[in-house]
């Protein structure tokens, strides 16, 4: 790959390309609470995403800011999509021989 354009121009510089990146907000994720009904925004970092072999093995976890509870919810193909894409942290489940 060049950084030079195919019709002979003047190329673009690496860090030009990428000038505007730097003004991307984090991505949030919108969760609630089913212990104490708090809704709140998340930032990827305080979520974890488990892949297991099934559907009901497939799970996200998070502890809850407002009343500190460990919340863990079922994670749908879509889910599974949005926080991998997010940037979530995710833990392959192995089943047991």
């Amino acid at each position: 790959m060049s950084e030079s354009g195919s019709s002979g121009g003047r190329g673009i510089s690496v860090a030009s390309a990428f000038a505007g990146m730097r003004n991307v907000a984090p991505v949030v994720f919108r969760a609630g609470c089913p212990d104490c009904r708090g809704r709140f925004e998340l930032a990827a970092s305080a979520l974890r995403l488990a892949i297991g072999a099934s559907s009901s093995t497939t799970f996200y976890s998070f502890t809850c800011p407002d009343c500190g509870a460990a919340v863990r919810k079922p994670a749908g193909e879509r889910i599974v999509e949005l926080l991998t894409g997010g940037g979530v942290r995710t833990l392959r489940l192995h089943s047991a021989p």
